[in-house]
C-alpha cells in the first residue's frame, strides 16, 4: 500500500485525523541541482570527517553496551559551543541542554511533556502543527500579514484570547526567512507567560542571522525554551542532532518522557567530534550568506518579489509581474524548473516558491534555467 494512499482498510484502527494525511517530507526526485530541503550544500571538511571517524573507530568495540542515556559529553560540548558562539560569555551548563535525534524529536518531546493548547504563527514550519496533532493537541494558527510580517498588537491580542500553554515562534521563520526582532520577541514571550504558557523559539536557522538569539531572554524568562539544530549551519543533517536550551527544571521535565537510550553512541561521538571543529564548520555560513544575497539580487533583477531572508533559503514570488509566466501557478513554475534539472520547494503558499542556497555553481544554474524559462 502506498504511503500516500488515504484508502486505509477498515480493520486498521488508525486515528481519524490521520486518515487524510500524508507523511511529512519534500519530494525525493532526481535532479542535477537539489535546492529544496535547506541543507548546507558544503560537505564536511576532511579534517572534521577524519575526527569523527577516529572517535567512532576507537569505541566500536563498545557497541554491545547501551549508550550514555544522559549524553553527558555531548551536552557539555553543546553548552560550550553555545557559550562561545551563540551567546558569547554565557554560563550555560549541561543541565540547560537536552539533545535528541534532530530538533523534531526535541519539539515532539516538549509536546509530550507539557499539557494544554498549542498555537503559533502561520505560515511557519509545517511540522509544528503536525507534531501537535501527533501528540493529541490542537494547533491554533495566528496568521502573519500578507507580506509575511508580524502585526504585533494583533498577535498579542490573539495570544490573550487563545491563552496557549505552548506557543511556537520560529526565527528566522521557515519558509519566509524573516527574523523577529528581540524586542518584539520579548513582548510575545511575556504575553504567553502571562497566561502560564511556555514559548518555544525555534532557531533552526539561527546561525545564518545577524540578530541575537532568544537566549538573551532566558535569564529573566523561565518559561522560554530555545531549540536549535546541527543540521543546517554544521552541515550535519545526516547526523541528526537537535537540542533544547532552557532552565534546568524544564530540561528535567523533558527527561520524564524521553525514550531510554534515544541517542546512539555513534551519534553522540560524532556530535562531540563535530562540535570540536565549530569554528571551521561555521566558516561556510559566511559563504552561504554571500550566495544568499547574490541569489536575492538576481531574482529581483528578473522581476520577482523576494522576501528578505536571514536563513539559508529564499522565498520568492510575484510571478504575475514577470510577463512570460504571468498567470502561472507555483506548481507550474516548479515543474518547469524540475524538467530542466533544478529541484526547489513548493511550500504551499500560493504564488511563491522557496529555493535553498546551494553551492555557487548550483545557484548559477538555477538562475540560468529560470532566465531561460521566462525568456522563452
Amino acid at each position: 500500500m502506498s504511503e500516500k494512499s488515504s484508502n486505509w482498510p477498515e480493520w486498521l484502527p488508525l486515528r481519524q485525523e490521520l486518515r487524510s494525511r500524508m507523511p511529512y517530507g519534500a519530494p525525493q526526485v532526481s535532479a542535477d541541482s537539489r535546492l529544496n530541503t535547506n541543507e548546507n550544500p558544503y560537505p564536511l571538511p576532511d579534517e572534521v570527517s577524519s575526527s569523527i571517524a577516529r572517535e567512532i573507530s576507537l569505541h566500536l568495540s563498545e557497541l554491545n553496551r547501551y549508550p550514555d542515556r544522559d549524553a553527558v559529553k555531548l551536552r557539555a560540548a553543546i553548552a560550550n559551543y553555545v557559550n562561545a558562539f551563540v551567546r558569547p560569555g554565557g554560563d550555560l551548563k549541561s543541565g540547560n541542554i537536552w539533545p535528541a535525534n534532530g530538533s523534531n524529536e526535541v519539539l515532539q518531546t516538549i509536546l509530550l511533556a507539557f499539557e494544554g493548547s498549542v498555537a503559533g504563527f502561520s505560515p511557519s514550519y509545517s511540522m509544528h502543527p503536525l507534531l501537535a496533532m501527533g501528540t493529541g493537541k490542537r494547533f491554533e494558527m495566528i496568521p502573519l500579514d500578507s507580506n509575511f510580517s508580524l502585526d504585533l498588537d494583533a498577535a498579542i491580542s490573539q495570544i490573550d484570547l487563545l491563552k496557549p500553554s505552548i506557543f511556537f515562534l520560529t526565527t528566522p521563520n521557515n519558509p519566509t526567512g524573516r527574523s523577529i526582532p528581540q524586542n518584539e520577541m520579548r513582548l510575545i514571550v511575556d504575553a504567553v507567560s502571562n497566561h502560564g504558557g511556555l514559548t518555544i523559539v525555534d532557531e533552526a536557522y539561527g546561525e545564518f542571522s545577524e540578530d541575537p538569539s532568544a537566549l538573551e531572554l532566558l535569564d529573566t524568562t523561565p518559561s522560554l525554551i530555545v531549540v536549535r539544530t546541527m543540521s543546517k549551519a554544521f552541515a550535519f543533517a545526516g547526523g541528526r542532532i537537535g537540542y533544547a536550551i532552557a532552565r534546568e527544571e524544564v530540561i528535567s521535565a523533558l527527561q520524564l518522557v524521553r525514550l531510554p537510550y534515544h541517542l546512539s553512541s555513534i551519534t553522540q561521538l560524532a556530535g562531540v567530534a563535530a562540535l570540536s571543529h565549530a569554528q571551521e564548520l561555521l566558516k561556510e555560513v559566511g559563504q552561504i550568506k554571500i550566495e544568499r544575497e547574490w541569489l536575492s539580487s538576481q531574482l529581483r533583477s528578473l522581476g520577482f518579489t523576494v522576501v528578505k531572508s536571514d536563513a539559508n533559503f529564499i522565498l520568492f514570488g510575484g510571478f504575475k509581474e514577470v510577463t512570460a509566466i504571468s498567470g502561472w501557478s507555483s506548481d507550474q513554475l516548479w515543474r518547469e524548473l524540475l524538467d530542466r534539472g533544478v529541484l526547489i520547494r513548493d511550500v504551499g503558499i500560493k504564488g511563491f516558491l522557496r529555493v535553498t542556497v546551494g553551492l555557487p555553481d548550483e545557484n548559477r544554474r538555477f538562475i540560468t534555467v529560470l532566465r531561460q524559462i521566462i525568456s522563452k
